[in-house]
């Protein structure tokens, strides 16, 4: 194993010492615990938005916090649901009267630490509700939806409930917009090479030389199979069309496109799917009204890329277009 880092088990708080001083305009570190919250925090007559989870997908969690998007995260170790604790003290910390939105995404640790969260929020009387990102096609079936992952998905969800939040919407509103997007919303992800958590020092899966995971998870989860190399065209028309078909996506839809990077995949190679993906969509006469290309849910250092796809009506495209003002995503009017 071979990475920048000191003692393996120092990494996330060694991290955070370093964001928190490189980015201290937006963000602090409450005391109580592993958690961040906006520097304004709590904003005055606004439902406080809070996500959370494992470290190692930067720029997610703490990469989006700010003005438009999330109020607060706990953080977790790599890869580890946060405690109950930072949870419940984001909540607290963000809390100005009108409730808390926990965003969060489908991993059995996050859920019960949330939940038991919420129960303690509510004991303090804060208002809480809860909005489950479920958007990895590869992670179960159509029929199942309920149980897939929540993967990259989640960026899109952040930005839509941190709009509704801004521009004065109740906590049900937040929650039935973050809701909203996350049933019209699929992604599905490949890898070339897995990742290795420095705790454990050994790689997520493995692969041969011409092999690639197919469905991959974001936390290096071994996907529904092993496929041997494909061109980016051919892996990306792949990956789309099964995307297409789940939904279904049909002719007249308006989307957005997002082309997720895993960590270690350059920015060239992300431009290039993107390109298939955009001329499939157009040959369906569904038209592309947002595009993301970047990293913004990544798995550490895997070699990778995921396509999402989501559908549009005009209060998602209202939100998602908002300005929005983070460390890793900014969105001028």
């Amino acid at each position: 194993m071979k990475k920048f880092i000191n003692d393996p088990y120092d990494v996330v708080d060694e991290m955070l010492e370093g964001f928190l001083n490189v980015h201290s305009r937006y963000v602090r570190k409450l005391d109580t615990a592993r958690t961040v919250v906006r520097a304004d925090a709590p904003v005055a007559d606004k439902v406080g938005i809070v996500s959370g989870g494992g470290s190692g997908h930067k720029p997610s969690f703490i990469g989006f916090i700010g003005d438009g998007m999330l109020d607060a995260v706990a953080v977790g170790e790599i890869f580890t649901s946060p405690p109950p604790l930072a949870c419940f003290e984001a909540a607290k910390a963000v809390d100005s009267g009108k409730g808390v939105l926990f965003l969060l995404g489908n991993y059995a640790g996050d859920v019960m630490n949330f939940n038991l969260a919420a129960d303690m929020a509510k004991a303090e009387g804060i208002e809480v509700a809860q909005a489950i990102s479920t958007d990895d096609v590869g992670s179960g079936p159509k029929e199942e939806s309920h149980k897939r992952r929540g993967v990259v998905g989640s960026f899109l969800g952040w930005k839509v409930g941190g709009a509704k939040a801004k521009a004065g919407g109740s906590l049900q509103e937040c929650k039935a917009a973050v809701e909203k997007l996350n049933d019209n919303t699929r992604t599905l992800g490949v890898a070339l090479s897995p990742c290795t958590v420095p705790a454990k020092g050994t790689p997520t899966f493995t692969l041969a030389d011409d092999e690639m995971e197919y469905a991959v998870g974001h936390h290096g989860e071994p996907g529904t199979a092993k496929i041997k190399m494909m061109s980016a065209d051919d892996i990306t028309e792949k990956m789309t069309l099964e995307i297409l078909e789940d939904l279904p996506f049909q002719s007249g839809d308006d989307v957005a496109v997002l082309i997720n990077g895993l960590g270690g995949t350059p920015q060239i190679e992300l431009y290039i799917c993107y390109r298939k993906v955009r001329k499939m969509l157009d040959e369906r006469n569904i038209k592309v009204a947002l595009s993301y290309v970047g990293e913004f849910f990544t798995g550490l250092e895997m070699a990778g890329f995921s396509v999402t796809l989501t559908k549009l009506d005009e209060e998602l495209h209202e939100l998602l277009s908002a300005p929005a003002d983070t460390p890793y995503y900014k969105l001028t009017s």
